[in-house]
């Protein structure tokens, strides 16, 4: 005969309950959100017995004369049985215990808590326990292995996993189920059970099916529904022979499957409907007492394995006589025993007969057909173990045949196997700064402006918005009505987004707080269909993306801008300034992998993209975590696996790892959740997570500051630790010259300062390497210098007694002098062919640049001057105006780089006539100082860039990019950059001193390679004389200062006049020069002068005591 379903009887208040039978089935023991557990002798005990555990008992188990109960007061408490006397507390946990289960042997418990932890316990000593970390939300439930080796877990994270007790870590993580934020908002209980005996097979209940996974192997092999199982499977239990699985739904449905047969063999429904909630096999195996959430107690009794097991063969001989297949060739030959031995109890549905029982015809509808309509799953053809279930394969191992999964009745023919690697689900997309959606109480967003926090509870629905700064607004309480799901906060705005239901569309809002008028809030409804995946917000404007694969651009005020397609779907956004970055899918990952593309784009008045497209660069097996920018306006972003990468300008916008944050984590399972990145100082901001991967919203969570490190090699010793901090400080100052070129102040003190870090690196690694005897690194290290640094090093070599070192540091010395030069003329030649007011524009330059050295910033009149003059340099052809030929324009040539222009600072004069000790170190310190006037090649660098390119564009005076075809991009580029902007604030003294350099030069040189003067040298030239006369105490520079000043004191007309004779005496000025050079060389008759005429035309006078300044500085050793 059929289970007879027993009617249900009161137990406990409603709420959820449990039950349990204890080990000689005498009793049914229950547990209810009244706190109570009570011990029933039968289903028709008027008087069972009651034991108070608390407020709430959410689970209890049973075993060997001990009671274990979870209750609501986080603890887990332990009773004996039948007495039901208090025997101690087993563990504590923060919150709540939702679950507790017995060892096969009775030795020990496992309890899972809504504080994501599971421990395992010592029964007979609780000081013995072991903590399973990893779980990122409540754990639902927990089940022990028979052979006591593994453990498995459920939990509202939308995890099932497998544990190793004694290494407390997981060997196995299947995402499967739903998530949810809580227990009690859970659809399913997902109460895990683990095939008793052979433990071959565990239980999971996934949706409307129950998946069977293969232990050790860890493979879904099977999965058990059935027609009227419409609902989520609430709890499963197996029979004690293995043989059977038990179902309770959440729509009061109990089912029973034979798992040889693969059929749905008992089939009952809760008298009112409720949800089951509790349920356990009679330990003979004839019943199942079951609970729900209303607190009652139901009994399912003559469920036998002998009426199951003949009501299954006759099921299966009914299929078989329809089909009218006959079978016995299928089991001939079958030598393993397995389909002959094991089956000898159910038997074969063609070898042994069906025995005559009238309780059979009880499950037989009157139609002949089977009773089953449940369906055996079979694991499809992209399972890991495709071919686990097949005919005659003994790959249990084992000879309990009633833990073998059969193969169905009818072959199946062949299908390809995939042997590939596997599809990795593609990534959802995610709000940076924000925690899971599932959540009651969220981060809906956490930046560097301020925190919106989300509340969707019994209580309220609303969102808080607080800001860091409260001088920017104070803090916000909005209500949610429209279930807004995204946010992202700037000091300008809070946008919101919700996604759209059947009868309301996708909705965009913004309350712009900053704005002067009265009305600050605007709203967008989506088209329909059309759901916002990702939000951001900029300087300006907002931007949303779509399910449509669509990015929609709006003014912060809601106007319409620019809408433009995806190539894959979005995962997030961030927006900073003019900037907008969209991570999206480009195609599908395989093995783990997640396969994203990277587009930046520029949203200002100059719109432009900046990244195409390109791959994003994850570790490997892990997603993206978080994205957004530096406070200086750098994109950057996490991965899962906590590194932290930033975008490289300088290097061709490639992305460069800075931080590993699992290097500072304690535990495996803690994390850190990023909220913040600065570059200036150097700080990541982020909050420990301690066994999880995001923070809850109370407590407040408190911020860390973890330092940035790049992954270079053997950054233990001295050498490699330079090399790191040179080249994070390279990396992490590049946003100086984005933020110039694109327009926005800098703090120049900064800059300095770090150029200044910098250079003192390169030195300390110079010296190293000198140490060492590493010279070649020397010169590789002094190419990375500024031109002053590079003097040092050379007296640094000289000093060491490495001649040979110090001579190539001169010959490099000279390039840069030389390159540096060229640049400055490049600087200067337009002005000299500007169509009117040409000496007025110079002088007005001039005059700007004098002011920023003495100042220290830029005016307005400088940046103008800069503008007019790059916009001319575009249109008319450049000229140097030292050449002294009467030829055309000067053609950069490689010169310097050749024998005749480098020049040894060590080399004795030409004449043979040795020197006095003084007059010898005066020539050598010459050399040295005449390089270091001549440091020009930053802004050589800028003003090439700017000549390359060919379209006008307006840009402030202060640093330009640079570029430099003649330099490597990592030797010489980023490091030269460095020393720009100080070194070009004195170029019209710079100009004079070459000048004054180059008429010393041999006269040969001096007519092949000079260019025509300016109107305001040929008057400096001529009125030197009484300029010294005057003021005969001034130094070189404030004769300059002098001349320039009586010069802007001429009229326009007489400045133009100078001009034109400069223009028209161009055949003249070769004899001047030889005339003027010999009376100097009388007057003066200095050794000094006989040096420079010497060498080359880049070298300049400069006084004694700087060289001893520096020298003095070279060798501090303090």
């Amino acid at each position: 005969m059929p289970a007879e379903r027993k009617p249900m009887r009161y137990g406990h208040s409603e709420g959820h309950t449990d039950v349990c039978f204890d080990d000689t089935g005498k009793y049914i023991v229950t547990c209810g959100s009244d706190g109570d557990v009570r011990i029933w002798e039968s289903l028709d005990d008027d008087d069972p017995k009651s034991i108070s555990v608390g407020e709430k008992a959410y689970s209890l188990a049973l075993k060997n004369g001990k009671l274990v109960t979870a209750g609501s007061n986080n603890t887990v408490q332990i009773h004996t049985f039948p007495d039901g006397d208090p025997d101690g507390i087993l563990t504590r946990f923060t919150t709540n215990a939702n679950h507790v289960a017995f060892s096969s042997n009775g030795s020990r418990v496992a309890a899972g808590s809504s504080d994501f932890l599971v421990k395992v316990v010592e029964v007979s000593d609780s000081s013995q326990q072991k903590t399973l970390r990893g779980h990122d939300a409540p754990v639902l439930s927990v089940t022990f292995d028979p052979k006591d080796e593994f453990l498995g877990s459920s939990s509202c994270d939308g995890t099932v996993a497998v544990w190793k007790i004694e290494d407390q870590v997981q060997v196995k993580n299947w995402k499967i189920l739903q998530k949810f934020n809580d227990v009690s908002n859970a659809k399913s209980l997902c109460r895990l059970a683990w095939q008793p005996g052979s433990a071959k097979l565990l239980a999971v209940p996934v949706d409307t099916a129950v998946q069977l996974y293969e232990r050790d192997s860890w493979n879904h092999v099977s999965s058990l529904s059935d027609d009227f199982v419409t609902q989520p499977v609430n709890v499963v239990a197996w029979s004690p022979c293995g043989k059977f699985l038990a179902a309770g739904t959440v729509g009061g449905i109990l089912a029973v499957w034979d798992v040889e047969r693969k059929l749905c063999v008992e089939r009952e429904k809760h008298e009112k409907g409720y949800t089951v909630c509790g349920m356990a096999w009679h330990p003979s195996g004839g019943q199942i007492a079951y609970t729900d959430t209303e607190g009652c107690l139901g009994l399912l009794d003559g469920v036998s394995a002998t009426t199951s097991s003949s009501a299954a063969t006759k099921s299966l001989k009914a299929t078989e006589n329809k089909v009218g297949g006959e079978y016995d060739d299928l089991f001939d030959g079958d030598d393993d025993g397995l389909l002959g031995e094991n089956l000898s109890e159910a038997g074969s549905p063609v070898k042994n007969p069906i025995a005559d029982d009238e309780d059979d015809d009880d499950l037989m509808p009157s139609t002949g057909r089977p009773r089953n309509r449940g369906a055996f799953l079979d694991d499809d053809e992209n399972s890991q173990d495709a071919g686990s279930v097949k005919l005659g394969s003994d790959k249990y191992g084992d000879d309990d045949g009633a833990s073998t999964i059969l193969p169905s009745s009818t072959p199946a023919p062949p299908r390809p196997v995939y042997e590939g690697p596997m599809p990795t689900p593609p990534q959802k997309a995610f709000q940076p700064g924000s925690t899971p959606v599932h959540l009651m109480h969220r981060f809906m967003v956490w930046n560097s402006v301020g925190i919106v926090r989300g509340y969707n509870d019994e209580q309220d629905n609303a969102i808080d918005v607080e800001f860091h700064d409260t001088s920017v607004h104070h803090a916000m309480h909005l209500t949610n009505s429209l279930g807004h799901t995204l946010a992202d906060l700037s000091h300008e705005a809070v946008l919101l987004a919700c996604e759209g239901t059947d009868e309301l569309a996708s909705k965009l809002q913004c309350l712009h707080f900053s704005s002067w008028d009265t009305n600050k809030e605007w709203m967008v409804d989506l088209p329909k269909g059309e759901d916002v995946r990702a939000l951001c917000l900029g300087q300006g404007w907002a931007a949303a993306a779509t399910s449509a694969l669509l990015v929609r651009i709006f003014s912060v005020g809601g106007v319409q801008r620019e809408v433009f397609c995806l190539p894959g779907p979005v995962v997030c956004m961030a927006g900073h300034g003019e900037q907008l970055l969209i991570a999206y899918h480009r195609g599908t990952g395989f093995d783990g992998e997640q396969a994203l593309g990277v587009q930046l784009l520029h949203c200002g008045s100059k719109r432009k993209q900046v990244i195409h497209g390109e791959p994003l660069p994850l570790s490997r097996k892990s997603y993206l975590s978080w994205m957004g920018f530096t406070a200086e306006g750098t994109p950057c972003f996490v991965d899962s696996e906590g590194v932290v990468r930033m975008l490289n300008r300088s290097l061709g916008n490639t992305w460069t790892p800075v931080c590993n944050t699992r290097e500072n984590c304690k535990g495996k399972s803690d994390h850190y959740w990023v909220v913040g990145v600065h570059e200036n100082p150097q700080q990541l901001r982020c909050i420990p997570c301690k066994g999880s991967r995001f923070p809850p919203t109370l407590p407040r969570p408190a911020v860390a500051i973890l330092p940035f490190k790049l992954p270079l090699c053997q950054t233990t010793t001295e050498k490699g630790q330079m090399e790191e901090q040179y080249w994070r400080s390279v990396l992490f100052h590049n946003h100086f010259d984005f933020l110039s070129s694109s327009g926005y102040e800098i703090d120049e003190e900064g800059k300095n300062q770090a150029q200044k870090e910098q250079q003192e690196l390169l030195m300390k690694m110079f010296a190293l390497s000198c140490k060492l005897e590493r010279e070649f690194r020397c010169v590789e290290l002094a190419e990375l210098m500024t031109q002053s640094v590079v003097t040092l090093a050379i007296r640094y070599a000289s000093r060491s007694r490495r001649m040979a070192l110090a001579q190539r540091l001169g010959e490099l010395a000279m390039e840069k002098a030389a390159a540096a030069q060229l640049e400055e003329e490049q600087e200067e030649e337009e002005p000299e062919y500007n169509r009117t007011g040409a000496e007025y524009h110079e002088s007005r330059q001039w005059s700007s640049r004098q002011s920023q050295e003495e100042e220290g910033c830029e005016d307005e009149d400088g940046q103008q001057q800069m503008e007019t003059e790059e916009c001319a340099e575009r249109k008319k052809p450049c000229l140097n105006p030292f050449n002294k030929g009467d030829n055309s324009p000067e053609k950069p040539s490689p010169k310097p780089v050749s024998k005749e222009g480098r020049v040894n600072p060590f080399k004795v004069s030409g004449s043979g006539k040795p020197n006095s000790s003084s007059s010898g170190q005066q020539r050598v310190t010459n050399v040295l100082d005449s390089m270091t006037l001549t440091s020009r090649k930053p802004s050589m660098m800028g003003s090439s860039g700017a000549k390359q390119r060919k379209d006008p564009v307006l840009k402030p005076l202060a640093p330009r990019p640079k570029s430099k075809t003649q330099a490597t991009l990592l030797q010489m580029s980023v490091p030269k950059a460095t020393s720009k902007k100080p070194e070009e604030k004195e170029p019209s003294a710079d100009t004079q001193r070459i000048t004054e350099g180059a008429s010393s030069a041999s006269p040969a040189d001096n007519i092949e390679n000079r260019k025509p003067k300016t109107g305001f040298q040929l008057w400096l030239e001529e009125n030197r004389k009484g300029i010294l006369a005057d003021s005969p105490d001034l130094d070189e520079m404030d004769v300059i200062k002098e001349a320039m000043g009586r010069f802007r004191a001429l009229s326009a007309e007489d400045r133009l006049s100078w001009t034109e004779r400069a223009k028209g005496g161009q055949s003249r000025e070769v004899a001047e020069l030889k005339k003027r050079k010999r009376e100097e060389e009388s007057e003066e008759g200095k050794v000094n002068e006989q040096n420079e005429t010497e060498e080359s035309s880049t070298k300049k006078k400069k006084a004694l005591d700087t060289s001893a300044k520096l020298s003095a500085f070279a060798f501090n050793k303090n």
